[in-house]
């Protein structure tokens, strides 16, 4: 096996699992792309390739920290991305570009 070929299996490796973060960012995402309409939680999963359970824990946390608001339509919750949570996906794409620019893995 070449040099070559043993760094792209490692770096394919090394990018097999997300971080929580990256995650959470994905989730935030998901909910900033669907605009003012919401999107439920079935959808944020479908769209950021999650499970339904974790999707569920990861909404909770950016509940928790404001990130994001819900409103009940019909029955299912709809989530929205708050002021704070743009202001925080604007600086969040900012670390992700200079942590990539650099190779780097967080």
């Amino acid at each position: 096996m070449t040099v070559d070929r043993l760094l792209e299996e490692k770096k394919f490796e090394s990018n097999k699992y997300r971080t929580q973060m990256h995650s959470l960012g994905d989730v935030l995402d998901v909910i900033l792309n669907a605009g003012r309409e919401g999107v439920i939680i079935s959808s944020i999963s479908r769209r950021a390739n999650l499970s339904h359970y974790p999707t569920m824990d990861k909404c909770g946390k950016l509940l928790s920290a404001g990130l994001i608001k819900s409103n009940t339509d019909n029955g299912k919750n709809v989530f929205f991305i708050t002021e704070k949570g743009y202001n925080f996906i604007t600086e969040y794409r900012k670390f992700q570009d200079l942590i990539e620019s650099m190779n780097l893995r967080y």
